[in-house]
């Protein structure tokens, strides 16, 4: 038998979170409406705010300026490959962006791979709190962005890394 998802919503500066959690409590997901491969809510999910309490916290905390690093429970299931580039965002600071050639440096994979880490990013299930938003193009482009161009730019520029004078955006994958 299936174990049930739980669900809820919260407000933010990029459009309502759609957050998921196991029964554990344990984050699963978190989505924005129209994001490439985003999760929408099926009716067997469970809608209960109690498993997001510390999540909607720490979200109003870094929306206000206040939290520069989410500590979470969640739980992502991936290809160890995703997994080791997830983990990759998990160590890039608030305020700060690398390219897609610096995550594949940082997990040993070769140069060539740049495209199957740009992949593994777009597939972040953690939109947000997994800082996918903080990764670039190797030109300082800012691309790739499953939860639209748009909100990527409102992120960085939350975040400090954009103040007036944008980067250039370019749609598709490094």
């Amino acid at each position: 038998m299936n174990q049930p998802t739980y669900w809820t919503s919260v407000p933010s500066p990029v459009g309502p979170l759609l957050l998921t959690a196991a029964p554990t409590g344990e984050l699963t997901s978190v989505s924005v409406p129209g994001q490439k491969g985003g999760r929408e809510v099926r009716d067997d999910w469970l809608r209960d705010p109690g498993p997001f309490r510390a999540a909607r916290e720490q979200l109003a905390a870094y929306f206000a300026g206040d939290l520069k690093e989410f500590r979470l429970a969640w739980r992502t299931e991936g290809t160890p490959f995703r997994e080791k580039v997830w983990a990759a965002l998990d160590d890039i600071p608030y305020g700060s962006t690398v390219t897609y050639g610096e995550i594949a440096r940082r997990i040993g994979a070769p140069r060539a791979a740049v495209r199957a880490v740009g992949g593994a990013i777009g597939a972040n299930p953690l939109l947000v709190v997994r800082p996918c938003h903080r990764v670039i193009g190797a030109d300082g482009t800012l691309t790739g962005y499953a939860g639209g161009l748009d909100r990527k730019v409102r992120l960085l520029t939350h975040e400090g890394v954009l103040t007036g004078q944008e980067m250039p955006t370019r749609e598709g994958t490094p």
